[in-house]
Parts: C-alpha cells; sequence; structure tokens
C-alpha cells in the first residue's frame, strides 16, 4: 500500500532517516536520508529533528561516539575483520514497529539493521579493517541505551599431526575420577589423572604466542594411553579460546614441541577453519596397527599363518569391551579386519600388522576379551594371546600393511 503525506501525517513526526528507512527497499545506491528528503519534498512533509524523532530519539547523532568506543574496546584483540551488531531499547523497538503497523508498509528496515551498517561503515573507514559476515575475528555488540560495548572473540584453530613416541601418556587432559579435576591427595593437587598429555604438551608451546584463555583439542580418533603413535602421525585441530593474536609463529611452536623431550612431535601446523572441526571428527578412515602378542603357549607358525589368513578381510563383531563398558554404551559393533600379517615371530609371540576399519578394538580382536569379540585371535588360535604392546603406524585408507 503506499503511504500518503495524511497517513504520515496522522503519525508521530519522524526524522528525515526514519522517514528515509521506511521506504529502504525502494531503489538502490541511496542512503535513507537521501530516501527521506525526497520524500519530503515529494509529500511536503516536514521531518522532526533527530532528537525529537519518537523512534531513533537522535541515536546516529552519536555514531562518532559509538565508533571510537568500538575501536577502543576492539584494540587489544589482534583481528582483521569484524562484524558489528547493537541492542535497543525495547521501547525504540516498539515505536519503530507501532509505525509500521499503522502504515501497513512492506518496504522498511529496522533500525538495528540501518545502525549497525553505518556503524560498521565508519568502524572499517577508520581502521581498514573489513567487515566479515561469516566469520569475523571479533562480533561487537553495542547497547545504545547504556554504551556498553561486549566482544566476542573467534577462536584460533591450528591443524596438524601429532607422534607419540612414549607409552603412558593420554591425548587429552584426563581430569582425575577422586576429585573431578578439584585436586586431591590422590591426584598430588594436579586434578589430573595423569601428569601431561598430548594435548598440554602442544598447547603449552602455542597459547603463549596466542595468550589465549583456554585451549580444546580435536582429534581423528584417540590411541589407548599405552600405545605409540607413530608413522605420518594422527591429524588433530587445537582450539585457542579468545586469543589476544592470531598470526601465531607456527614453524616455531612446532621447533617447541619437537625438541621439548616430552616424547610428542608434531608436523605440518597450519591455520585451520572452524568448519575443519566437524570435519576431522567425523572422518572415518582405515588404521595400521603393530601388535605384540604373548601366547601362553607354543603355537606353529603354519597354524599362526592360517589364523592369520582366516581373519583377513574377516567380518568380525565386538561386544562394547569390558575395559571401557563404564563409559560406552554396550552394544556390538560390526567391524572389517581389512588385512593381517605376520611381521615377526617366535615360539611364544608374535608382531603382527593389522589394517582394521574405524573403530576396531584391536586389542580384543587378539584377547577375545570372554567371547565378547568373535572371531578373535585366542579362540581360532586355541591359545590365550594377550597384547604386550601396540602402535599406531598409519592412519589413512591408502596406508595398509603392505608399506
Amino acid at each position: 500500500m503506499a503511504i500518503g503525506s495524511e497517513s504520515l501525517g496522522q503519525q508521530p513526526r519522524l526524522c528525515v532517516r526514519c522517514l528515509g528507512r521506511l521506504f529502504a527497499k525502494v531503489g538502490k545506491g541511496v542512503s535513507n536520508p537521501e530516501r527521506g528528503a525526497v520524500v519530503s519534498d515529494v509529500l511536503g512533509y516536514e521531518p522532526a529533528k533527530p532528537d525529537a524523532c519518537p523512534v531513533c530519539k537522535g541515536v546516529f547523532d552519536s555514531l562518532i561516539r559509538f565508533r571510537d568506543r568500538v575501536i577502543r574496546e576492539m584494540e587489544p584483540w589482534e583481528h582483521s575483520s569484524f562484524l558489528i551488531g547493537s541492542r535497543f531499547d525495547p521501547a525504540v523497538v516498539e515505536a519503530e514497529e507501532g509505525v509500521w503497523a499503522a502504515l501497513r508498509t512492506d518496504k522498511h528496515e529496522p533500525i538495528k539493521m540501518e545502525f549497525n551498517r553505518e556503524l560498521g561503515k565508519a568502524v572499517a573507514l577508520a581502521t581498514g579493517k573489513e567487515a566479515n559476515f561469516e566469520h569475523p575475528d571479533v562480533t561487537v555488540v553495542l547497547d545504545t541505551t547504556y554504551e556498553t560495548v561486549d566482544l566476542q572473540i573467534a577462536a584460533v584453530f591450528i591443524r596438524g599431526n601429532y607422534r607419540k613416541l612414549v607409552r603412558g601418556i593420554p591425548q587429552t587432559r584426563w581430569p582425575c575420577k577422586a576429585c573431578m579435576g578439584k585436586g586431591c591427595r590422590r591426584c598430588g593437587g594436579t586434578g589430573k589423572m595423569y601428569q601431561t598429555s598430548v594435548e598440554e604438551i602442544i598447547a603449552a608451546k602455542l597459547m603463549p604466542q596466542a595468550n589465549a584463555s583456554a585451549h580444546f583439542f580435536h582429534g581423528m580418533g584417540r590411541e589407548d594411553i599405552d600405545a605409540r603413535m607413530l608413522g605420518d602421525g594422527r591429524p588433530f585441530i587445537l582450539e585457542l579460546r579468545d586469543p589476544h593474536r592470531r598470526a601465531l609463529d607456527l614453524q616455531r611452536a612446532e621447533m617447541e614441541v619437537n625438541g621439548s623431550g616430552e616424547g610428542v612431535e608434531v608436523t605440518g601446523l597450519r591455520p585451520a577453519a572452524s568448519t575443519e572441526v566437524a570435519e576431522i571428527k567425523n572422518e572415518r578412515t582405515d588404521k595400521v596397527y603393530r601388535v605384540f602378542v604373548k601366547f601362553d603357549a607354543e603355537v606353529a607358525e603354519e597354524k599362526l599363518n592360517e589364523v592369520v589368513s582366516a581373519l583377513r578381510g574377516s567380518r568380525i563383531v565386538q561386544q562394547t569391551p569390558t575395559r571401557v563398558a563404564h563409559r560406552r554404551a554396550d552394544m556390538a559393533r560390526h567391524r572389517i579386519v581389512r588385512d593381517m600379517r605376520v611381521e615377526g615371530r617366535d615360539g611364544k609371540g608374535a608382531v603382527l600388522l593389522v589394517t582394521a576399519e574405524t573403530g576396531t578394538y584391536i586389542k580384543e580382536l587378539v584377547t577375545g576379551d570372554g567371547g565378547r569379540t568373535t572371531p578373535n585371535l585366542s579362540e581360532l588360535l586355541g591359545v590365550r594371546c594377550a597384547v604386550e604392546a601396540l602402535d599406531v603406524i598409519a592412519i589413512g585408507a591408502d596406508k595398509g600393511c603392505e608399506q
């Protein structure tokens, strides 16, 4: 419906900007004050002074002061992009919506939309930084009533591969079960079950650079605490929350981790997008293991080769292992043993190379876990088997036993 001077005259008098915003969807490359001036001339409408406008109450007259406040608040945080948001007094929003309803207009835009755009343009012009509507480094929310500024700082994500060269280190920080991380006699006040982790070793070299508040580790799966992660390593992403600095010297961090002597190495550190976290978590890829097996009786080489051949390419069923039943749902999982080969052996032991579908419990494939994994090496050999040690030596469908 067209808005005429008579219908406008029945409403509280608007300033030229709020008048123009009623027609914001009409024409391109024109500002709302320019639209308002045209409408005012055509309809003979006398706009109100901005500070007397019942909708905006002259808020745009404070744009430069708001700009300077926003820039000052963002200054401690290194960033190349930003996004402006705002909060308005509910009375302002109610007054604006009342005008829309009375005039039955569908060409308007909300005051918040114009304010965010104009403040964003002012900040960009003054700082040379870009507004980013999808993945800003800093999101600013300005309360126009109380003139307060809230900042949301985007996390920094660092991707790479890690190798764990020693046993006895978990992938991530493991809170003490007795005190749940608070610190107690059992954990020696550390709040942890283990003194360090892959996550903490890597984060210790990146947190000071970023001056971040916290870190979170996202791995493409995880190996057991007593297993080594060898080969090209396991892909991971380290998330650094509330970083004051975003441009990090990753080559230096790599050298510091690798030279720390703590049994963890990293390669290929690079900046990553937040969307890569889901990708790395959802990736399902085969893994190659070197398994050191001990038999409780002599096993003939011919028999061992026969059983290994039988398991190669087999589909196994694994009920949730007893060792993880306290934290995993009790269910049957169907997995495929892609490949299995004997790498070395003696009378009461063997070294096996196993390529298995992701999610396969390798220790239970060997021991049988009291019949919860079938078929299994112990069952087919007719002797009890134990895993003395285990290494993950490759991750990836193209990295089978015949490397």
